[in-house]
């Protein structure tokens, strides 16, 4: 497995694919810091303006800010293997980039880029804050009528899972192609 990245690492790319190949780079690096930092920010302003358990109407009765700390996953599934969630978000996070490599659709930066910031949103609360390290409880604080209470960093994932379901069913690869078609996707057509 090692070979093949170090062949593929080491396969020039075409001149003609740079300049596209730098801006899709481009893209997934800037949805992933946009998530990253909004999350963090979101995150930072709640813990430091709310005490937890607080809930603050702000579109009753569909929107309200409800500060929570989730030690599970989504739903709180989980809640006593939190150092599990640590190591899937770094690995997903590894997984992520490992795959960048490949990125010939605009469309993949976006969803890549979401997913990668919001697992590092996340994974970050998972190693930084309190109990202790990489057993940390997220902030959450998005909360919807009859539904699960959340964060920016979910919501990138779940935006990111929903558009790579959207590719799949359309047959378009991590690499711009169309599956079956084999011909790349033109700049309309991410």
């Amino acid at each position: 497995m090692t070979d093949e990245l170090a062949a593929d690492a080491a396969r020039p790319v075409p001149p003609s694919q740079r300049p596209r190949r730098a801006v899709l780079l481009s893209l997934f690096a800037g949805f992933a810091v946009f998530a990253y930092v909004l999350d963090q920010l979101t995150k930072l302003w709640v813990t430091s303006t709310m005490v937890e358990g607080e809930r603050i109407p702000v579109l009753p009765p569909l929107l309200h800010w409800y500060f929570i700390r989730n030690s599970g996953a989504a739903f709180s599934i989980g809640e006593n293997i939190t150092w599990v969630f640590s190591l899937i978000m770094a690995g997903v996070a590894i997984a992520i980039l490992f795959q960048v490599r490949r990125l010939g659709s605009a469309w993949w930066a976006l969803a890549l880029g979401l997913l990668l910031g919001g697992a590092l949103g996340n994974l970050t609360d998972r190693l930084f804050r309190e109990p202790s390290f990489g057993m940390g409880h997220v902030v959450d604080f998005i909360q919807l009528p009859n539904f699960a209470i959340f964060n920016i960093a979910d919501s990138a994932v779940v935006s990111a899972v929903g558009i790579i379901c959207i590719l799949t069913i359309r047959g378009v690869a991590l690499d711009g192609t169309r599956v079956g078609g084999g011909r790349k996707d033109g700049p309309g057509h991410d």
